[in-house]
């Protein structure tokens, strides 16, 4: 995304908070999805949105990651970028992805530079060449992008019941660089940011995913 597509990006969605104000935008949001009045992700998305079109941007780094669905196979076709770019909040990833089921999905930086599947005994599963969740500090907790646990929790990913997701992610203890020689996927399913009832959030499958260079 370059900086003239970025701007007018911003100047919309900062017009459209005026217009309509924080508040009704989310709820609109949070109706689409069905989410709960006090479900964390919902917390993370007003602030992310906050955070990203009212405070403004400083940008000292940007990377573009292609991204591409997974299968038992391996890699299937494109489903469009998220754009990443550091400022002095943390990192902002802007997603222009279509084609992906509506709903919120867990949203992650894994350990590998690889989206590709490998075999568990006789069966291949999906996405699975990218490792675990991107956790230098060796923490083995699942908390999301405001705890203190994988530092590759990020906010979830809303998508659209048109299928597309552009809504831009704040995830506040990462940086460009902490991106480079890694992963990012998307889950089948939401995330609770909690270990229980299921292991890292509930996610599930991976379904799409995209290849950091170094």
């Amino acid at each position: 995304m370059d900086k003239r597509t970025r701007s007018a990006s911003q100047e919309v969605a900062a017009a459209d908070l005026v217009k309509y104000g924080v508040r009704e935008k989310l709820t609109t949001l949070l109706k689409d999805n069905q989410l709960q009045e006090g479900d964390k992700m919902k917390k993370f998305i007003l602030f992310s949105f906050i955070f990203v079109f009212v405070a403004g941007y400083v940008f000292a780094d940007e990377t573009v990651i292609q991204m591409r669905l997974v299968n038992e196979q391996g890699l299937g076709r494109s489903v469009g970028i998220v754009t990443a770019s550091d400022s002095e909040y943390g990192l902002i990833l802007i997603p222009q992805l279509n084609d992906l089921p509506p709903g919120m999905h867990g949203f992650h930086v894994h350990q590998n530079p690889a989206c590709g599947h490998i075999m568990q005994g006789s069966n291949p599963g999906a996405g699975l060449a990218a490792g675990g969740h991107f956790d230098p500090l060796k923490t083995d907790k699942h908390e999301g992008p405001y705890g203190k646990g994988h530092l590759g929790d990020l906010p979830p990913l809303y998508v659209g019941a048109d299928g597309k997701a552009s809504l831009p992610l704040l995830a506040p203890r990462l940086k460009v660089a902490d991106l480079k020689g890694r992963s990012l996927m998307i889950h089948a399913g939401g995330d609770n940011y909690s270990d229980v009832p299921a292991k890292l959030g509930g996610g599930g499958a991976r379904i799409a995913c995209g290849v950091i260079s170094q």
